[in-house]
């Protein structure tokens, strides 16, 4: 018999402390988490670029749902974490929610839930 993982919100700020367009890092349970806000939602991936070389993606571009990898210019879209062609690879996304003017990061128990 399989136990249900409790979930929980971490609190990662207020809606106003992140700028639309404009990522911010927030450290999350040990980890680093790139979080970006456009006009109509907030996204949250790891803040890590799936280039080789890796790098930050919090400096990234954001134009509609994609984010533009500072370092290398790969396309990455924010809502399932996907480089788009022609380069591959993929981000760890996030669930967000939003309650109020606070935003929550959700975890499965001590771990950062995946979308």
């Amino acid at each position: 018999m399989s136990q249900a993982v409790a979930e929980r919100k971490v609190c990662i700020g207020k809606q106003d402390d992140f700028l639309e367009r404009v990522g911010r890092a927030v450290e999350v349970e040990g980890e680093v988490i790139a979080v970006f806000r456009t006009s109509e939602q907030m996204y949250a991936l790891l803040d890590r670029s799936p280039h080789p070389k890796g790098g930050p993606l919090n400096e990234g571009i954001v134009s509609g749902c994609y984010v533009y990898d500072p370092l290398y210019d790969w396309k990455i879209d924010m809502r399932d974490g996907k480089v788009q062609e022609p380069d591959t690879g993929q981000v760890q996304t996030f669930p967000l929610v939003v309650e109020g003017e606070h935003v929550y990061l959700l975890l499965a128990g001590d771990q950062l839930i995946s979308k």
